[in-house]
């Protein structure tokens, strides 16, 4: 090498600081590149409600839901309410991440107190909760941070019942009859069967409906439980009654077969 030449010193490896082939890679270890890791968020939710069943009738609006809490297939929590009184003329139930429904639940009752401090003399209607809780849930959803929810809002207002449903990914309308989870599957057929037969039903045959339709998810759904709570919405106000159980009859489980 001739006097004053200054040598370049060799490129560092096009993967500096990063994992060696073959070996586990630590972002924290000295000499190791800066690592900007993920956010990372629920990916499947722990405590989960299963169906909630809703149905109008000529002056009100029945929801339903069990009280089972499951953690994975575990019947972990048996007494626990997925079912909310929000004001004298709004209700909801909610299926899914159990958690996710305790936060809503605390965010909803700050809500409410804090339009009753205004005593304006004025109360968030079903609609008006719908709709902001489609906001909530599209927001939450466009954050890749899903509230893992699908809620069932119902209510008497201004004479009119109101029946609506909201999921995970802000989808919502408004029906009849609604049903989440399994019972989607399985009791919406037969609520809207009943429907298609007789276009209005009276406080007791919706009633009738919602139990029988309870009592068929207890037989089929795994997740579901004989324990549980209805909410009823009329010109009188919101009531939940609970909890109430379905009276069931096992006595052919010996016979079923092929499912093993």
């Amino acid at each position: 090498m001739e006097a004053g030449t200054v040598r370049t010193p060799p490129p560092p490896p096009f993967w500096a600081g990063g994992p060696a082939p073959g070996q586990a890679h630590d972002p924290g270890a000295p000499g190791a590149a800066a690592a900007v890791l993920p956010f990372t968020r629920t990916l499947s939710p722990m405590v989960t409600g299963t169906s909630v069943l809703g149905a109008k009738f000529d002056g009100g609006v029945i929801i339903a839901a069990d009280m089972m809490g499951s953690y994975g297939s575990l019947a972990r929590f048996r007494g626990i309410s997925r079912l909310l009184k929000v004001n004298d003329t709004t209700m909801l139930g909610a299926s899914g991440d159990y958690a996710d429904f305790q936060y809503l639940k605390q965010i909803i009752d700050q809500m409410v107190i804090d339009e009753e401090l205004l005593g304006d003399g004025h109360s968030y209607s079903p609609k008006a909760i719908h709709s902001w809780l489609t906001r909530v849930m599209y927001n939450r959803r466009s954050k890749i941070n899903p509230l893992w929810n699908t809620v069932v809002i119902g209510g008497y207002y201004n004479g009119e019942s109101f029946l609506g449903y909201v999921d995970m990914l802000g989808v919502a309308y408004e029906a009849p009859t609604l049903a989440t989870g399994y019972g989607a599957y399985l009791a919406q057929p037969l609520m809207r069967e009943v429907l298609e037969k007789k276009s209005s039903l009276t406080q007791e045959e919706a009633r009738d409906l919602i139990e029988r339709c309870m009592k068929i998810l207890y037989y089929r759904d795994a997740r579901s439980f004989n324990r549980y709570e209805v909410a009823i919405a009329t010109e009188k106000g919101v009531e939940v009654e609970g909890p109430l159980t379905l009276e069931a009859n096992w006595d052919i489980a010996h016979l079923v077969s092929g499912i093993e």
